[in-house]
């Protein structure tokens, strides 16, 4: 602690920035690190794991076909109307989410944070704007009358091809992208694990992180710095079926690379992401204060750290953060990556317009991120599955590894199946009434019951996502 407060004093007197980070020396062998230089001085470590294959299988099931189908509309007055249009192939995937078949909805909400707690304004129907009544002049009916012209619509109208992908399918890759102060280092558990199953994966450390450049200059730290660093590796190591799995800051870019590859990008996973707000620096925040000040209070940021990011401060706890080098960054590159946080265009509409199947995992205890922002996220999504672990924090998949490798293992498995055609029951009934023409000796009090049966069973079928609506 005395250290840290005369470097950042002698920082403040000097005019210098204290604690510069250069690209840290790696203890183990190059073999499976690559470092690509982005730009000219700008190079990033990765690390990329390709398994040895015995037996190369391409996928060879059909897979799920799912549609999708969805109108967004925007008003002026910052309220969003989204509307479902997926047929039963969206109904039989919100099935395999939470055991109950969910109709084609509509999802009504503002966009608005999520501390505010107004209620949103209902939209009027066009077609069902009452009569005047009797008495009524046309001065007060006249802003009934009135449409509400919307500032934006996006119409969604695609089929996705979702199908289980194998450590043994050559076409497969597992992108890794952690946050602010993390290192590739904190994904070692789900790296060892998936390319034990035969997985190709890539895990970058982000610029200013683990063995990465460091500029000197706060415009390397900006979302858009950073967005393109992730751009240009995943082009670098893409297949045609790609898997992102981000973690807090690094969801953001899991998010623009899905938005910008939408045909490239099979599956994604959101680990403690946040919700779908657009990305906005804090005027009064801790990181605002001058580098130096935050050089000597860095004792203090890596305590609250370790409390709020974990579920249990023990010495357990402790030893994790050293060995996957989590939250060991600069004061300078800490406030250029928090100051640099300017995504207006990742809003709520921008992900409502993802068509990507996405889990989303969230650690209870998690103080940085509230969980009603991951349930407002999976309202917004058009397929997302939330999985709420009680045990973690912040940094689940240190914390919980084994439960977080078999959701992710479980979800990169995972293949919507489809329903099977509807043409069976027109091709019955003749067979039935040919049968009945021919004298065939078939009881007719056993064929009642059993026709019975099968349309009580399609009114079952056909009811079921109706008496459910998505809020």
């Amino acid at each position: 602690m005395l250290t840290s407060f005369m470097e950042g004093l002698l920082c403040c007197l000097t005019s210098k920035s204290a604690n510069v980070v250069v690209p840290a020396e790696i203890s183990e062998s190059t073999d499976g690190y690559e470092f690509v230089e982005v730009k000219p001085g700008r190079v990033l470590r990765v690390r990329h794991t390709i398994p040895d294959r015995p037996v190369v299988e391409e996928p060879t099931g059909p897979g799920g076909t799912v549609s999708c189908k969805r109108k967004i509309t925007v008003y002026r007055n910052g309220q969003l109307f989204i509307e479902n249009l997926g047929d039963r192939a969206s109904a039989e995937l919100k099935n395999c989410q939470n055991g109950e078949a969910e109709p084609n909805n509509t999802v009504e909400i503002e966009l608005t944070d999520c501390g505010k707690s107004s209620a949103p304004v209902s939209i009027p129907e066009a077609e069902s704007e009452p009569a005047p009544a009797a008495g009524q002049t046309d001065q007060s009916q006249q802003p009934r009358k009135r449409r509400r012209k919307p500032k934006r619509t996006v119409v969604i109208d695609c089929e996705r091809k979702i199908s289980a992908c194998k450590g043994t399918h050559a076409d497969v890759a597992l992108f890794f992208i952690h946050g602010v102060g993390g290192s590739l280092d904190i994904w070692k558990s789900q790296v060892d694990f998936f390319s034990r199953l035969g997985y190709e994966v890539i895990s970058p450390d982000l610029a200013g992180h683990g063995a990465s450049s460091a500029p000197q200059i706060a415009a390397a730290y900006t979302f858009y710095a950073l967005a393109e660093d992730m751009r240009l590796i995943f082009k670098r190591y893409a297949r045609k079926r790609n898997i992102l799995i981000g973690h807090s800051y690094g969801v953001s870019f899991c998010t623009f690379l899905a938005h910008e590859y939408p045909e490239q990008i099979h599956k994604m996973v959101m680990i403690n992401g946040g919700g779908p707000t657009a990305l906005e620096p804090s005027l009064c925040s801790i990181f605002n204060l001058p580098t130096c000040v935050l050089h000597c209070l860095s004792p203090l940021l890596a305590w609250s750290f370790l409390k709020a990011g974990f579920a249990r401060q023990g010495a357990k706890e402790k030893q994790l953060l050293k060995d996957n080098n989590a939250f060991n960054v600069s004061s300078f590159v800490l406030r250029a990556m928090m100051s640099g946080q300017y995504w207006p265009e990742g809003d709520e509409v921008y992900h409502a317009e993802l068509t990507v199947p996405i889990l989303l995992v969230h650690g209870m205890h998690d103080k940085f991120v509230p969980i009603e922002e991951d349930q407002r996220m999976a309202e917004i999504l058009l397929m997302a599955f939330l999985k709420v672990l009680e045990d973690g924090s912040h940094m689940i998949m240190m914390e919980c590894p084994e439960a977080v490798n078999t959701l992710l293992h479980e979800f990169i498995l995972w293949e919507p199946t489809t329903p099977p055609p509807q043409k069976k029951e027109s091709k019955t009934r003749p067979e039935t009434a040919k049968a009945q023409s021919d004298n065939i000796k078939t009881d007719p009090s056993e064929v009642r019951p059993a026709t019975a049966r099968q349309t009580s069973s399609n009114i079952n079928t056909e009811e079921k996502p109706n008496s459910k609506a998505k809020k």
